[in-house]
């Protein structure tokens, strides 16, 4: 017998009916489920984390990547524009608003071009035809990188809602802002510029 007048047998019953019975012994093994989910997420929580949110054609996430030809026949891909603020414009010639914002848009080109911005306007072929926007280009006037989204991959990377649709993109890629439909005004577009400018 031990000091207290209690065997180790009586001591050894008294546990064992703890753990059989089916109110403490469903208690402990949540205490025990709950301890080895806080281990476990204490672990998976170090795993060191991307800095870089995926590709979505949203607010705050890189800009989907892409590789067009232009219209005179070279190739551009999107990623390789790294360090330089990109307006990224889809359009189509049969596209009103997108006729009428044009302009406003190689405006803005042009005063910011020694600046580093680039516009990339991206003709959606797969809804239009490459001898209008060659005719479109030309009769507007526009120096700007024009690319041919002949197959729609790049409608459908950027989730095409509404002609025109524009993505303001910062120097690392991502995009800062996007215009849905049109015409957007050219005020709207140097506010968005001028933060890409500086890096906001």
């Amino acid at each position: 017998m031990t000091p207290t007048g209690e065997s180790p047998r009586s001591r050894l019953h008294a546990v064992r009916r703890l753990v059989t019975d089916p109110p403490v012994g469903a208690m402990i093994g949540v205490l025990v489920l709950a301890a080895a989910w806080i281990m476990l997420s204490r672990v998976a929580g170090t795993a060191p984390q991307s800095s870089v949110a995926p590709p979505s054609p949203r607010t705050g996430f890189s800009a989907p990547d892409f590789t067009l030809e232009t219209l005179d026949g070279t190739q551009l891909t999107l990623s390789d524009l790294r360090g330089q603020p990109v307006l990224l414009n889809l359009w189509t010639s049969w596209c009103l608003p997108c006729r009428v914002e044009m302009p406003a848009i190689e405006r803005v080109f042009q005063r910011h071009r020694s600046d580093g911005l680039v516009v990339v306007g991206v003709n959606v072929t797969s809804q239009d035809s490459e001898a209008a926007a060659r005719a479109f280009a030309e009769k507007l006037g526009l120096t700007f990188t024009i690319v041919l989204d002949r197959d729609g991959l790049v409608s459908d990377r950027y989730e095409l809602m509404g002609l025109p649709s524009t993505f303001f993109i910062d120097r690392q890629g991502v995009v800062r802002a996007v215009i849905i439909g049109g015409p957007m005004s050219e005020a709207v577009m140097l506010s968005n510029i001028e933060d890409l400018l500086q890096g906001h």
